[in-house]
């Protein structure tokens, strides 16, 4: 099983996005027909850790690791947090930014609003997968919530006016209100099934 753990907008904070991204030129140019490989608004989410292949009979352990992890996050006794953390971390997506150029080109809306505790959350979910023996993600956490893979089919100069356009965004705040255990077929297109969720 291919799994992640991840956090899920509001989808009235989606939808905020979404009517911000259909003036943008990767929006004109998806309706032209060109395969910018927008996101599903239903699937958008932030990814918080990355598994990659689990064995399906460790799904389990899995479930019992999570929970542990959030109560540490809340609890302060994760290392990265000194003091507890009882209320869920409030979020916002605002302006944007890219991974990679040429063919491997991510663009997304970037994070704002208690972004170090949503750290202190990913980072007590990822040391307690990585106690329990599970693939971890070696990627530092950058919160963002990903809106498009053109990869190489979109020009320079319209991804550069994109991300000056979302420069000025920013999205209503919204609280993260749970931690979901996602498994992830990949397609096209992708489709992802919320396995399990935890209250933060």
């Amino acid at each position: 099983m291919r799994l992640f753990i991840a956090i899920y907008p509001p989808v009235e904070a989606i939808a905020h996005l979404t009517t911000r991204l259909a003036g943008l030129r990767l929006a004109a140019a998806s309706a032209a027909g060109t395969n910018v490989r927008l996101v599903d608004p239903a699937t958008a989410h932030l990814t918080l850790a990355f598994l990659g292949e689990v064995d399906p009979t460790r799904l389990t352990e899995l479930r019992q690791v999570l929970p542990r992890a959030v109560a540490a996050a809340r609890s302060g006794a994760a290392a990265e947090a000194p003091v507890g953390c009882d209320d869920p971390p409030v979020l916002r997506l605002g302006g944007g930014g890219r991974f990679g150029w040429g063919r491997s080109t991510v663009l997304w809306a970037d994070v704002r609003g208690d972004v170090s505790q949503l750290g202190v959350l990913a980072g007590a979910v990822r040391t307690a997968l990585t106690v329990a023996g599970f693939p971890g993600d070696e990627k530092p956490f950058r919160p963002h919530l990903t809106i498009a893979r053109p990869g190489d089919r979109l020009p320079h100069a319209d991804i550069e006016a994109d991300l000056a356009a979302l420069d000025d965004y920013l999205g209503p705040p919204w609280p993260a209100e749970e931690l979901v255990l996602v498994q992830s077929q990949p397609g096209p297109p992708s489709r992802y099934h919320r396995l399990a969720a935890w209250p933060l």
